[in-house]
């Protein structure tokens, strides 16, 4: 049986005692006299610390540590991997609001241009500056639309319009990669994708991803070639591994938004009917679609729909201008109006809000600032990127399992900044 390093130990115990008041007769157990104790299983029977115990301060440390913790023993690195941890770790992290930054980009012409990932710092006085790059192997070369939808329980979407519309699933946090198959349900000449949503199916514990396409059937016609097209959405399910054709909802969605819309079971689009713009939304439980309306405000606004802590929320802003006002609707049995942010400065597009309100911009030379609204501070954090190409996503770690490539075998490149520590 292993015996326990000491380092990792010293760091369980010291997160024992500093988490959790222990009886007097348990004080004398340190980290220098457990070093030689065995473990069984995650806790010896009768031993110090109660496998409950263990798991409660396993499952509150970093991906990166528990990854290293594996080489422990082995039953800590099974434990890792069943659903009761998973979903422990997961928990810890929603409620604890342990927010991690992923910032995409294009960068270079758009010929030989290719999209970047990279993880940006969070920690205080860093000034969210790039602590890891990312290179995956789904965004090729050349300017094509490479959209992130999520993060659901720390799992990304990502959709790839080259021609060929490819989606991949992807955890940066265990570095997993998943690209998913090709739809049998299509059987057009060519196709594109209109919108597609991602999220969880709390019933059936599965993660599901949506998406409408337009076929188009080329038809040759004496003189000449002609094409025909029409409307389908595919569900794409990862317990199955595969793509089922469902009802089309009759109203089109716009293309993937900037913010994340996948809130508590449902995901949600802006689309256009007949009559005008409204909401469309999917359950992802009953598998329905459903409408509803948007916020009545001035016309010739630019919006986007996003996650408000928890609630539906559609935030509004006029397009062009040296400076923008923001104002913020949310949506709880009606659309209340919950601020309103006055003349920001030189904004091309907004990706985004942090934890005390401050704002994720895109200016109008392309860099990513950060705003402040109650101290009216714009902070450049010298990051640049090719127009309208950013997007922010906050996401909390997690070891939720997407059936896979690791890193190494899907041949992800993750190269440290060069000013950041390990």
């Amino acid at each position: 049986m292993p015996s326990i390093n000491l380092h990792v130990v010293g760091f369980v115990s010291s997160a024992l005692f500093h988490s959790y008041r222990l009886p007097p007769n348990k004080e004398k157990y340190r980290g220098d006299e457990i070093e030689g104790r065995k473990m069984q299983g995650l806790s010896k029977p009768g031993s110090d610390l109660p496998e409950a115990l263990v798991l409660e301060i396993l499952s509150k440390l970093p991906v990166k540590s528990l990854t290293r913790f594996r080489c422990v023993c082995k039953p800590w690195s099974s434990s890792f991997q069943t659903p009761l941890f998973i979903t422990k770790h997961l928990q810890n992290n929603l409620r604890n609001n342990n927010l991690n930054l992923l910032h995409k980009g294009f960068c270079g012409d758009t010929r030989d241009g290719v999209y970047s990932f990279s993880q940006l710092s969070t920690e205080k006085g860093r000034n969210f500056s790039v602590k890891q790059n990312f290179h995956l192997p789904f965004s090729g070369k050349g300017w094509s639309n490479l959209a992130v939808d999520g993060p659901c329980n720390g799992i990304l979407c990502l959709e790839l319009d080259d021609g060929r519309d490819k989606a991949a699933l992807w955890n940066p946090s265990t570095r997993e990669f998943k690209i998913l198959p090709q739809s049998p349900v299509q059987d057009s000449t060519s196709f594109d994708c209109l919108g597609l949503g991602f999220g969880y199916d709390s019933r059936t514990d599965d993660y599901k991803v949506v998406r409408f396409v337009v076929n188009y059937f080329e038809e040759d016609s004496d003189a000449g070639s002609m094409f025909e097209h029409n409307y389908q959405v595919e569900l794409y399910s990862l317990r199955s591994d595969s793509w089922k054709e469902i009802s089309y909802p009759g109203v089109d969605p716009h293309n993937s938004p900037p913010f994340n819309c996948y809130i508590n079971g449902v995901y949600y689009w802006h689309a256009t009917e007949s009559s005008g713009h409204l909401i469309l939304s999917f359950d992802m439980v009953n598998e329905k679609f459903s409408t509803l309306p948007l916020p009545q405000t001035s016309e010739g606004f630019n919006s986007h729909l996003l996650d408000f802590n928890g609630l539906l929320g559609a935030i509004f802003y006029p397009g062009g201008g040296t400076e923008t006002s923001f104002d913020l609707w949310v949506m709880n049995e009606s659309w209340t109006k919950q601020f309103s942010i006055e003349s920001v400065p030189a904004v091309e597009m907004l990706l985004g809000f942090w934890k005390n309100g401050e704002l994720f911009i895109e200016s109008l030379d392309h860099e990513l600032v950060l705003f402040d609204p109650s101290t009216r501070e714009l902070k450049n954090l010298g990051i640049h990127a090719s127009k309208r190409s950013m997007q922010i996503t906050a996401y909390v770690e997690s070891l939720v399992p997407i059936n896979g490539r690791s890193e190494h075998e899907g041949r992800i490149i993750s190269q440290p900044a060069r000013d950041a520590s390990n």
